[in-house]
């Protein structure tokens, strides 16, 4: 069979990879995304507990891509983040004034993905091969190529690897990211509540790891519904997923110390593993990486997801720019300015994430009161909370164009 081609290659069809291809499309750039999973499993009904905080910059994102209208209704506004430890006294409140909108959205990822499939299926640009799994993967001077296990071949002039944490494209590559494992795990689930959130955002801080509850939009019969990420001990973690659904929703409780009142599951419990990775090269001979590929970080500060959004604004633009000048995708003067472009703002992000986690989200890192003191501190000193606030919103830097209201 003849090779499929496109300009673009993307192994990874997940929120960045799929965000993405539909930015490459709408720059009149072809794309073709091969993704391991099934998406009718990826949006299957019911909640499945995760979800992910959207800034500012992400919505203009999904705004100036088309998908702004259909995802508003889907979304719940991050009016405040309430920070605080164990819910003793000294809790930072991060509230924006009236003319400055919310900190973000919150959206379950199933939500994200049908508006995202939705939008790539309306894209003639876009060749998408779900279920499909990579043998081979060439780069050269001349361009790249990529067969499949059913012996599909795939040509383009850039590779991008946006396969997340676990990236065998980055592997296979040589790149050499630095790692550290937190020795915890996430545990997530979702909860409906008898007293609605408000549109805050809980960071509530044990000796133990973080435990934050993540507004949802409330179901249609006015049910109202958060999102949790509990941080608990690597070694702790196969104990709490195993409680009986009664136990582990008292465990719950005695952290929310009754600020929702009444609570239930929504969702099944899962885990993943809390660890951090961080590329300083995400370019090599017509290879790109986007999002978890390049710099994976602890959810601490939610910011993982939107930093992979930056990655596909910035390599829309340096791509479109480049080829409209009558360049090929892998050129390597556009890859280098990509490379640029990213890198301080990664790793400011990537280093402040693993900070706040040493400081707060690793046990015995610092005393309780000390930790409250600095709180106070924050809460205190106006630019500093206005940075934090700016930082959530995405809204720091040198922004492309897509990220801009």
């Amino acid at each position: 069979m003849p090779p499929v081609t496109a300009d673009v290659v993307i192994l990874g069809g997940g929120l960045v990879g799929m965000t993405l291809a539909i930015g490459l499309a709408q720059a009149g750039i072809a794309s073709v995304v091969v993704d391991s999973s099934d998406p009718a499993a990826q949006t299957a009904d019911g909640f499945d507990g995760r979800a992910s905080a959207i800034s500012t910059a992400s919505w203009n994102l999904y705004t100036n891509l088309g998908m702004g209208e259909e995802l508003a209704a889907k979304g719940c506004p991050i009016d405040a983040i309430a920070v605080t430890d164990a819910m003793k006294p000294g809790r930072i409140d991060f509230r924006p004034g009236a003319a400055d909108g919310s900190l973000g959205r919150m959206y379950a990822n199933r939500d994200l993905r049908i508006a995202m499939y939705a939008a790539a299926a309306r894209e003639k640009a876009i060749t998408f091969l779900p279920n499909a799994h990579v043998a081979t993967r060439e780069r050269d001077e001349h361009g790249v190529a990529v067969t499949l296990t059913d012996g599909r071949v795939l040509k383009g002039q850039l590779l991008v690897a946006a396969e997340g944490r676990r990236s065998p494209t980055r592997d296979e590559a040589g790149f050499t990211p630095a790692r550290w494992d937190y020795g915890h795990r996430a545990i997530i689930t979702g909860l409906y509540h008898e007293k609605p959130h408000e549109n805050v955002a809980w960071e509530v801080f044990y000796p133990a790891g973080p435990f934050a509850l993540l507004p949802l939009l409330d179901e249609a019969d006015g049910t109202h519904r958060s999102a949790l990420v509990w941080t608990v001990a690597e070694k702790d973690a196969a104990g709490v997923l195993a409680l009986p659904e009664s136990a582990f929703l008292s465990e719950v409780e005695k952290r929310m110390h009754g600020i929702f009142g009444k609570i239930r599951l929504a969702s099944p419990r899962s885990s993943y593993p809390l660890n951090f990775h961080h590329t300083a090269r995400i370019v090599d001979t017509r290879l790109a990486l986007v999002g978890d590929a390049a710099h994976g970080m602890h959810p601490i500060a939610g910011q993982g997801l939107n930093v992979g959004l930056r990655d596909v604004a910035a390599l829309v633009e340096v791509l479109s720019d480049g080829m409209r000048l009558g360049l090929d995708a892998g050129d390597a003067q556009l890859l280098a300015r990509y490379e640029r472009w990213r890198a301080a703002d990664t790793f400011m992000v990537a280093a402040a994430t693993d900070v706040l986690t040493r400081l707060f989200g690793v046990p015995g890192r610092i005393p309780s009161a000390i930790r409250r003191f600095g709180m106070a501190g924050v809460q205190r000193a106006a630019p500093l909370k206005r940075w934090f606030m700016d930082e959530a919103r995405g809204m720091s830097g040198a922004l492309p164009a897509l990220l801009r209201g």
